[in-house]
């Protein structure tokens, strides 16, 4: 987390005095949360994610999230529980994982040349104190045009088949194809750090503390 300054003025990082747990096993998101310095527990969560279909992307995203927190807080009920959902949507349409090679071919062709939304909620539940927060980000990413010897090359990789949307913007082939970006870079990646941040700040400040 950002340095900030003690009773002493001496500058210091942050760090939770409870146990943080992240409910999902991403890999990208460990990165994230190891990339500010924080210490943490992985405990993922395997509920259902089907959500109402008349719901929108922002509600889909923080519902996911809090269900996933919910599902793991219940068995650790100590700590306080992160849970996060990354979702991509093209014109209205949610862009989830592909089911296999051919639809992540076909994903990828719908967003070469297109602007779409990419939504990250985060879910933060701390039983002993009965607290709980849910936000969401939103990020805007614009593709160049992509011919199909490039998509099914990164494709045939298998990078794409674990990511909302069929493509990682930190792939070595998938920065490629970003053209613009309008947003937090990092909740395209899956966590946006600084809503997670302020979040914290703002509504579990009394479980940080300074760490030289």
């Amino acid at each position: 987390m950002e340095p900030r300054e003690n009773n002493n003025g001496d500058n210091c990082r942050m760090r939770l005095d409870t146990p943080l747990i992240l409910a999902s096993r991403s890999p990208r998101r460990r990165r994230l949360l190891e990339q500010i310095g924080m210490t943490f527990h992985v405990d993922a969560s395997d509920i259902d994610e089907v959500v109402p279909r008349d719901m929108d992307p922002r509600g889909v995203t923080e519902a996911l999230a809090r269900r996933k927190a919910e599902d793991v807080a219940a068995r650790r009920p100590t700590a306080l529980t992160l849970g996060a959902d990354t979702i991509v949507v093209l014109d209205g349409e949610i862009l989830g994982k592909p089911a296999d090679a051919r639809e992540a071919c076909e994903m990828l062709r719908r967003l070469s040349g297109n602007t779409h939304v990419v939504y990250t909620g985060i879910a933060l539940l701390h039983p002993p104190t009965g607290r709980a927060r849910t936000v969401s980000e939103a990020t805007s990413v614009t593709f160049g045009e992509m011919d199909d010897e490039e998509i099914s090359a990164y494709v045939a990789s298998g990078s794409p088949m674990d990511k909302a949307g069929a493509y990682g913007i930190q792939d070595d082939r998938g920065a490629l194809f970003v053209e613009r970006i309008d947003g937090d870079f990092y909740n395209v990646v899956g966590l946006p750090l600084r809503r997670l941040y302020r979040t914290l700040r703002e509504s579990f400040s009394d479980l940080l503390s300074c760490a030289k």
